[in-house]
């Protein structure tokens, strides 16, 4: 798995989760029932994982829909 976006933005969140759903690339959802944990305050950030095959393709799906600035570096 390759970690895609990680942030404490839930409007982030969704939008990504739709492109990725439109694309039909599978994806998880990391760390977003750690809100019990932290108190419901949104400090714990969450993070976008997907199959290393689709990685490519969904960073070039983030990139062309403007969100490129919010991808984690792609390391190995």
């Amino acid at each position: 798995m390759k970690e895609l976006v990680r942030t404490n933005d839930p409007v982030l969140v969704s939008a990504v989760v739709a492109l990725l759903d439109a694309a039909g690339i599978e994806h998880l959802v990391l760390d977003q029932n750690m809100s019990v944990l932290e108190g419901s305050i949104g400090i714990l950030p969450r993070r976008i994982l997907v199959a290393e095959p689709r990685a490519r393709e969904a960073r070039r799906l983030l990139g062309d829909a403007g969100l490129g600035k919010e991808l984690r570096p792609d390391g190995p």
